[in-house]
């Protein structure tokens, strides 16, 4: 993939401002565009856009093919006449300004979107309901699926895991689908119209950005959930035991980030069942990235070529062994396919030269973190500005790291290992490679990732802000908490936009440019 100079911010839509307790797709989302335009950014990226499920992470939902439906604007259905004014008009729960809790919110909006799905069934025009069958026919592949999981999933009170409803329909048993598909049909429309509504809210935002000169760019997450509409339409696709358990799970072994690992536990894929249908499943879910964004992100891209297999029952990730991934089989079966892949490869962590060969064979950029630059990380040489390549992006942080300034004002680099010795060398260090006396270390590090020669330097919105490790938006290995950050309209002030702008301009990141 070729980049081409430019510069974005990260901002996941949860972190949007608005009344509705989550960020949405309506007018903050523009606004939000606006700005990216203003300070002439060409990417806006985004973390995975799926539903969430347990823990709210975008990398456990349960779908790797739909959205969403938190982040459906509420405004634009009224807009769409599918509510009314007087529907948003009672007062909502008091949500916080600077989180989402996911709790609330979904206690509040799900009703709403029930009812503004049969409202669209009642009287909805033959225009808007031709545009919806369509919808529906061109996504029937994960559609139908995931509209019957997830009613399935209410209608055995939301908690139980799919392996643990009756069996026949766990089994997916035609007769038991049939019957439950008839007893469910009403839900089953309303988590279609839901899809319906986020991707034509979502398609509309693109082309907006695309209006603004602005690409989005999309996550994929390398491994699905469990409890997902995927493993449970396809389970001969993963391995799971007899009882539709993981087999064995997904992680990685001890790191930067935990001294035992992260135990992801999802369940691993059949590779070689795959193979033999020339990766149907992956190329399709490449498609459908593809259609919502510009640009994607492969997130834990060393897994496709060898993955940290951990047995069953384990309770974290110290005992598992490296196993061999698909390798170039499944990139050549896409690109002959999908033509381009605009694919960035996530290559932090344990990375060999076989990655690293894999990655280059695709002409796929890599990424660096400035976080990790200054102190032992391994890849702290590679991390290195005077190191990068121009085929590459960087980051000051990503959704995984502490805010700069967090890092900088706890421990330097966030380490639980390091001693306080290691953290005054590494602080001493950024400091006399950054030139920087450490007062605005977030604009320090903005400031190198810009002025690099790397193709394209995205950071996350709290470093623009100057926000301290209350915005942190995810650390890894903790259960809960995570996912949770937003800001409020009032932080994008034009006094922040000028000076980023004005960085954008001098290294020649302008998408005027």
């Amino acid at each position: 993939m070729k980049l081409h100079r430019a510069s974005g911010v990260l901002l996941h839509p949860t972190s949007l401002p608005g009344r509705f307790g989550i960020g949405e797709l309506g007018p903050e989302a523009y606004r939000f565009v606006d700005f990216l335009a203003d300070t002439r950014q060409g990417i806006w990226q985004v973390l995975p856009l799926c539903p969430t499920g347990y823990g709210d992470s975008p990398y456990q939902c349960f779908s790797a093919f739909a959205a969403n439906p938190l982040l459906v604007s509420l405004e634009k259905l009224v807009d769409a006449g599918d509510l009314s004014g007087k529907d948003l008009a009672m007062a909502p729960p008091p949500f916080p300004d600077c989180c989402v809790d996911f709790g609330w919110v979904i206690q509040y909006k799900y009703p709403l979107l029930r009812k503004a799905a049969e409202n669209f069934r009642a009287s909805a025009s033959q225009v808007r309901r031709a545009d919806y069958e369509g919808f529906c026919c061109r996504n029937a592949g994960w559609l139908d699926s995931y509209a019957l999981f997830m009613a399935l999933k209410e209608a055995h009170g939301g908690g139980a895991v799919w392996n643990q409803w009756e069996r026949d329909i766990a089994t997916r048993q035609p007769e038991a689908v049939a019957r439950w598909q008839q007893r469910l049909a009403g839900e089953i429309a309303h988590q279609k119209y839901a899809q319906y509504q986020f991707f034509r809210q979502w398609l509309e935002l693109k082309a907006y950005c695309h209006e603004r000169g602005i690409r989005m760019m999309g996550d994929i997450p390398i491994f699905v959930a469990h409890d997902s509409a995927d493993v449970w339409a396809r389970p001969e696709l993963f391995r799971l035991d007899e009882n539709g358990n993981p087999a064995a799970q997904s992680g990685v072994p001890p790191d930067y980030f935990s001294a035992t690992g992260q135990l992801w536990g999802n369940p691993l894929y059949r590779w070689d069942l795959m193979a033999e249908t020339g990766y149907a499943w992956w190329i399709d879910r490449f498609r459908s990235a593809l259609e919502l964004v510009d640009v994607v992100r492969l997130d834990h891209f060393r897994g496709f070529e060898g993955y940290w297999e951990i047995p069953a029952g384990e309770k974290t990730a110290i005992n598992g062994r490296w196993v061999k991934g698909p390798g170039a089989s499944l990139f050549e079966a896409a690109l002959k396919t999908l033509g381009d892949l605009p694919f960035v490869a996530e290559t932090l962590g344990v990375i060999t030269p076989e990655v690293i060969a894999l990655r280059d064979r695709f002409d796929f950029p890599g990424m660096g973190i400035l976080q990790f630059a200054f102190g032992s990380d391994p890849q702290a040489p590679d991390f290195k500005p005077h190191n990068f390549s121009r085929h590459f992006v960087v980051y000051t942080g990503t959704h995984d790291n502490d805010t700069t300034l967090g890092w900088w004002n706890s421990r330097g680099a966030g380490d639980s290992t390091r001693t306080a010795a290691g953290v005054a060398e590494e602080r001493a260090f950024a400091r006399k490679y950054l030139n920087s006396d450490g007062r605005e270390m977030n604009w320090d590090l903005i400031r190198a990732a810009l002025a690099s020669v790397a193709d394209l330097a995205i950071v996350p919105l709290q470093d623009i802000l100057g926000l301290g490790s209350e915005a942190r938006m995810n650390l890894p290995a903790r259960p809960g908490g995570n996912w949770r950050w937003r800001f409020s309209a009032t932080q994008l002030t034009p006094e922040i936009a000028a000076r980023l702008r004005e960085l954008v301009e001098i290294y020649d990141r302008s998408l005027h440019n």
